[in-house]
């Protein structure tokens, strides 16, 4: 069996591995991690024994992610920056195509299930695997399983899914973002409550910040004409700002709304306080 026909085989499962991956970790990254080291172990198998490569590796990636869950679940860890193999994704938005097709909203639940009960859901509700085969890598009995997925189900279908709160706070954040790099001070003031605070941490004052900011015309200046660098992201659920040179989160800030509005902002730096946070 030749290292070509592998390679080929590899990438006609390999968007399917890409989707179970994403879904099992939300992070394209870490996807694309788990699913070069099932590309790792099968280089180095004896595929001749193997009758079906697909949930073969299916399998390995799935518990390549539950390893990465649960060390993301005892201590919060910056994912290593690896030179991957993997081909890009056609899409060059690969990850948000991919997060469109979840839907944030259910990637936040997911986080909130034990990575078992993630893994048991994912494989099984979204991509049909039977719980004779999802038992031996969460090592339980097939019903064991089984209660598993029925219990992030129950979980996942009973939590409030705030998808329209969570949709106009994203508009707002982009807004504010493409308002702060173009210099657009009108639209920054519209885009915030009139009594808008915002307060910089300990670190974040070593760096030039202002301890603390009132009003919307002062938080607007500020603001004005930078954020260049700056992209939204989700932090701790709710969506905000992080600068992140090199892939690190260097600096968060963290925003309240108020209706359709920016009522707070709080600006982080400490790197204790970053690596508490959660940030998608």
């Amino acid at each position: 069996m030749t290292e070509d026909w592998l390679a080929e085989r590899f990438e006609a499962n390999l968007p399917h591995l890409r989707q179970v991956a994403f879904r099992m970790l939300g992070s394209q990254a870490e996807a694309d991690d788990a699913v070069q080291e099932a590309w790792l172990k099968l280089s180095r198998t004896d595929a001749a024994g193997v009758e079906n490569i697909g949930g073969w590796l299916t399998t390995v990636v799935a518990r390549v992610s539950l390893d990465l869950l649960r060390k993301r679940r005892s201590r919060r860890e910056e994912p290593a920056v690896k030179l991957l193999l993997l081909p890009a994704p056609a899409d060059p938005e690969g990850e948000a195509v991919l997060a469109d097709s979840v839907g944030e909203a259910l990637l936040l639940l997911l986080d909130t299930l034990t990575p078992q009960e993630r893994l048991a859901f994912v494989l099984h509700d979204m991509f049909d695997m039977p719980f004779a085969e999802i038992a031996p890598i969460v090592g339980r009995t097939p019903a064991a399983a089984r209660q598993l997925a029925s219990r992030a189900r129950r979980r996942v279908r009973g939590a409030s899914q705030p998808d329209a709160d969570l949709k106009r706070r994203r508009h707002v954040v982009d807004a504010f973002l493409a308002a702060s790099r173009a210099g657009d001070f009108q639209a920054l003031l519209s885009l915030l409550d009139p009594e808008v605070s915002m307060r910089a941490d300990a670190a974040a004052v070593r760096m030039g910040a202002a301890a603390q900011l009132s009003g919307s015309a002062a938080v607007a200046d500020t603001f004005s004409g930078r954020a260049l660098t700056a992209e939204a992201a989700t932090i701790d659920g709710v969506p905000g700002v992080v600068w992140a040179p090199g892939k690190r989160v260097r600096v968060v800030w963290r925003m309240t709304f108020t209706g359709d509005r920016i009522s707070a902002v709080e600006m982080l730096a400490d790197p204790d306080t970053i690596a508490k946070l959660k940030l998608s």
